[in-house]
């Protein structure tokens, strides 16, 4: 027999990103597990409307989602500990301004430059529509035809529930591979 949870949210985990923007001048890092695919070139990322990060969002439209992993995640941790407005988060990582002006983390081993196309607020929450501009990733987790190998890159998971951080794990079968052939 199942028991209705209510109105719970049950997609964990999610994938764990620290978000990068320009904030009064400087870049600033969120640790996020609010992010969900729109198409093949769109993003969307929640963040509560009182952080210090989405004024730099709003300012400048345009931010950097960084997949974490467990080498950047002490950082990515601190990140999501304290708020920008209390502490100056801007040396947590290493980092290189792209040309439209979002910091990206140069340890990142994946990273994808984002433009806000909208924001849809909700009750508590920014929900930003973002169009990828550039996905950057390390040459060392891509297969050899040139696409990322999730065999080599292990990002880290987010479930929210418990707060706790999960490693992805071996693949199980390719896509389509398990469900037989259909006859008419």
């Amino acid at each position: 027999m199942k028991k209705d949870l209510g109105n719970t949210l049950a997609l964990y985990p999610m994938p764990l990103v620290v978000i990068g923007a320009m904030v009064e001048g400087k870049p600033n890092w969120l640790l996020a597990g609010h992010v969900g695919i729109m198409g093949h070139d769109h993003l969307m990322v929640s963040l509560a409307q009182t952080h210090y990060t989405n004024r730099g969002i709003r300012e400048h439209g345009v931010l950097c989602v960084h997949s974490v992993e467990e080498s950047m995640l002490p950082a990515a941790d601190q990140a999501g500990c304290v708020s920008g407005a209390k502490a100056d988060k801007s040396s947590l990582f290493s980092y290189s301004i792209t040309q439209e002006g979002a910091p990206v983390i140069d340890g990142a081993r994946l990273a994808m430059v984002c433009a806000v196309e909208d924001n849809h607020p909700t009750p508590g929450f920014d929900n930003f529509i973002l169009k990828i501009l550039h996905t950057y990733a390390d040459e060392a987790i891509l297969s050899p035809n040139g696409k990322i190998d999730y065999d080599l890159f292990k990002p880290v998971l987010f479930e929210m529930p418990s707060y706790t951080y999960l490693r992805t794990g071996e693949t199980i079968a390719r896509c389509m591979s398990l469900g037989g052939q259909f006859s008419k």
